[in-house]
Order: structure tokens, then C-alpha cells, then sequence
């Protein structure tokens, strides 16, 4: 048996016994609620599938709550195609517009009202097309990506089902409000804290799961990732370091920084690509260039991705490159430069922020500094779960573009945040996470 072999078998069997867990209290009628904390690509879309499946098998109807129409329809998708046998329905607004990928399944059904959907043996919808529906109580409820789910939103929604699963990912980002929230701060009735934290505040007993593996992010970047961002509950990768390796199918020429940062990148699986320090706005052009420059690159030479499912490797597409920034100006800047630079195909490379990249996964990801360039270090730009989702998007590779300077500023600004009573302290902080992902970075930097 090859080190490769041995690692995903331990891996493996790791996974299956925390599942096995967790079904086990799914089945105990002395559990109100379940709580699966997961890491990133820890496989939470399977469990919910299975989950889904073992419950229906047992004369349960469960719905599922899903926090955005992406994630509704990614979920069907899922379930119809592991589960050909089962009817699955989709409770959507008068609005939606059918996913492509819905409409050759057999087994899934569309409608805007629960009496559209009477026989499906599973229900996806939004938390918030299930806060419109108030005649109907159903015994089990599903709720992915439940960390992203505001403590109001599951208030609402709670008289729908008696008991729940709560899946979700405790290191990414918080629920997300426009409005100012120092008033409910510290409060027993905080709207704004996350569905998960206040469940578990008033229900001690909880059984609370953790899932062990992560299957997407390389043996290259979970321990980092592990380290920075989930120091208690720390997670190994699910593969062998050198399982997966990436190559370019065309040699390059002039060998330009550029170069030298994707050839730092396939190599270690990391890459910091240094630009000379200067305080600039968040639309810096010459940062934002540089990140369009090193997709347009990647693309252009072309790579090949070999890893356990394609072993002979593959050559990457558009679809498996992301760019991921802090704001949305950025996200506009690096499309319109990426349009020019990369030709047709870049108007596919996925460019977002880190809030709309949650919960997506690509082979390399190239990922702009929030703290890059700045004079401060606000709570914004500081918030660990953001630095998270965009350090844990790939399988393969990934790319930090930044300007020299970062870790002296972490250093001259402490976190200023108040303390608040009743308010526990949050693990890690946005400064130790940063501080342990720059120092892994400063092992794979090319000065631009």
C-alpha cells in the first residue's frame, strides 16, 4: 500500500466514524437538535445528502434549509442524482427561475407552495421562502450552512419543524447585516448572532459533531488553514502530501515574476506574490492588475491538474480559477482587466468577493490581501472568517497577491474592538489568524 493509499484510508475511516456519530443521534429520540461542525470540504453537502436519505428511509418527511438559491439548487441536484429514487421538491418564490441543471431530473419537482409539492419525500428551499410558510410542521429539519443563518431567521422559521441538524463551517464568515447592531450586543435575544450559537446557549445538552477531514483543501494548506483558523478543533487533509501536483502544458518565456510566482505556486501548493509597500485605496490598479495578470498567465500557458479523482491528469478550464477580493469595486476592476488580458475564456473565471465565494470550491484560487495597501486595520478587514473562506477555496494551489508591509501593520494596530459583558471572546482573532497565514507566506514569496 503507497503513503497516498494509507493516508486517504485513514482519512477515510476517520470521516466514517464521526458520520456514524452523528446518525447514531439523529435516530435518539432524546435529541431535540444534532450540530455537525465542519471544516472546509469536509464533505457537509454529503452529509446533508445522506442524512436526507436516512431519515426519508425511516418514514420521516425532513426539509431542508438552505441559506441562498445556489445552495437550494445545488442541493437538489445532489440529492435527485445520489437518490434517483426519491422525490425531491424545491419550495421557491414566484420569481425563480428554474436552474438549468434541474430541469432534466425526473425525481424533482418545482413549486411555490407546500400543496404544489404534496408527495415529495424531501423539501429544499431558502430560510427565507420557509419563514412565508405557516401552516405546516414538519419532525425534522435540515439546516445547511447554519453559521451563515441569523439567530432571527431560525426564530422564524423554528415553528416548521421539531427536531434539527445543524450543519455548518464555525470558522467562516458571520451572518451578514446592514444595519448598525451595537444596541443587541451582549443581549440573552441577539438577532444578529448566528442560529447555531444562540440554539446551543439555550439547549446546553446539544450533541455537537465535528467532522475530521478535509477533503478538498491539499495536505499543502490544512495545516495551515487548521492552525490559523480552527486552533481547537484542529483537521488533517484527506490526502498525501504529493498526491496532487499541477504542471503547465506550455513552457514559459521571459521568465517574468509572474512566471516565478505560479512555478513558487504548483510547486509548494502556496505563493505570496509581493508587491512594493505603498498606502493605495482598496481599487489599487496596480494589485488588482497583477491578480488578473496571474490568472491571465495560468491560463494562457495552460495547466494540468492530476490529483485522486483524475490520476492522469487534467487540464484545468476557466471554471476552476477564482479571484477572490474584500469588495465588490475590486471584483469589477479584476473582471474588466481580466476581460482584456485573458481573452474569451477569462469572462468564466469565477470573481467574487469572499462572501459570494462561500461555500465554492476551485482547483487554484488567487486571493487579494484585505489588508493589503492599508493605512488600518479595520474590524472588516481584519475578520478571520473572511481571510478563511478565501484561503480555503482550492484543492490545489493558492495565490496571495499583497503589498509589502501587512504583518507591520497587524503589529501597529492591535485589535481595538470594546468588550462587551455576556460576550464571549471570539478564537482566533482576525490578528493571530492573519499573523499565521503571512508567516507561512513569507516561505513563498516572489517580490513583484
Amino acid at each position: 500500500m503507497t503513503t497516498d493509499d494509507s493516508t486517504t484510508r485513514v482519512a477515510a475511516a476517520e470521516a466514517a466514524a464521526a458520520t456514524a456519530g452523528i446518525l447514531a443521534d439523529l435516530a435518539d429520540p432524546g435529541h431535540r437538535a444534532v450540530v455537525v461542525d465542519s471544516p472546509p470540504g469536509a464533505g457537509k453537502s454529503t452529509l446533508v445528502v445522506r442524512a436526507a436519505h436516512e431519515l426519508a428511509d425511516h418514514g420521516e418527511h425532513p426539509i431542508i434549509v438552505a441559506q441562498t438559491n445556489n445552495q437550494v439548487d445545488d442541493l437538489i441536484e445532489r440529492i435527485a442524482s445520489t437518490h434517483p429514487g426519491m422525490t425531491v421538491g424545491r419550495l421557491s418564490s414566484s420569481t425563480y427561475t428554474p436552474a438549468p441543471a434541474l430541469s432534466g431530473l425526473a425525481n424533482a419537482a418545482i413549486g411555490r407552495t407546500l400543496a404544489d409539492l404534496r408527495g415529495c419525500q424531501v423539501i429544499v428551499g431558502t430560510a427565507a421562502k420557509w419563514a412565508t410558510v405557516r401552516d405546516a410542521t414538519f419532525g425534522w429539519a435540515i439546516l445547511d450552512e447554519s453559521y451563515q443563518m441569523r439567530s432571527d431567521m431560525l426564530l422564524q422559521i423554528n415553528p416548521r419543524f421539531e427536531r434539527g441538524l445543524f450543519v455548518g463551517d464555525p470558522g467562516q464568515l458571520d451572518p451578514f447585516t446592514m444595519v448598525d447592531t451595537e444596541r443587541w450586543i451582549g443581549l440573552p435575544h441577539d438577532p444578529t448572532q448566528n442560529g447555531v450559537t444562540v440554539m446551543l446557549e439555550h439547549n446546553p445538552g446539544t450533541p455537537v459533531h465535528r467532522l475530521p477531514v478535509s477533503w478538498r483543501l491539499p495536505a499543502s494548506a490544512a495545516p495551515t488553514v487548521s492552525q490559523a483558523f480552527y486552533p481547537f478543533t484542529g483537521f488533517s487533509a484527506g490526502t498525501a502530501q504529493g498526491a496532487r501536483s499541477l504542471q503547465f502544458a506550455t513552457a514559459g518565456f521571459g521568465n517574468t515574476c509572474v512566471d516565478e510566482t505560479l512555478a513558487m505556486a504548483f510547486t509548494t501548493g502556496w505563493a505570496l506574490h509581493e508587491l512594493p509597500r505603498r498606502h493605495v485605496p482598496r481599487t489599487d490598479a496596480e494589485t488588482l492588475q497583477a491578480a488578473a495578470d496571474i490568472a491571465a498567465r495560468l491560463l494562457h500557458r495552460g495547466a494540468v491538474a492530476a490529483c485522486e479523482r483524475h490520476p492522469g491528469g487534467r487540464p484545468l478550464q476557466a471554471e476552476d480559477i477564482a479571484v477572490g477580493v474584500a469588495h465588490r469595486d475590486q471584483a469589477d476592476l479584476v473582471r474588466t482587466v481580466l476581460a482584456r488580458a485573458g481573452g474569451p475564456q477569462a469572462a468564466r473565471v469565477a470573481v467574487d468577493t469572499a462572501n459570494r465565494l462561500q461555500g465554492r470550491e476551485f482547483e487554484v484560487v488567487i486571493v487579494v490581501h484585505p489588508l493589503s495597501g492599508r493605512r488600518d486595520a479595520t474590524a472588516f478587514h481584519l475578520e478571520a472568517g473572511r481571510l478563511c473562506v478565501l484561503a480555503s477555496r482550492h484543492r490545489q494551489a493558492c495565490i496571495v497577491v499583497a503589498r509589502e508591509g501587512i504583518t507591520d501593520l497587524l503589529d501597529t494596530h492591535p485589535s481595538t474592538d470594546p468588550v462587551h459583558l455576556s460576550v464571549p471572546a471570539k478564537f482566533p482573532d482576525g490578528w493571530e489568524a492573519n499573523q499565521v497565514v503571512l508567516a507561512k507566506l513569507a516561505q513563498h514569496r516572489i517580490a513583484a
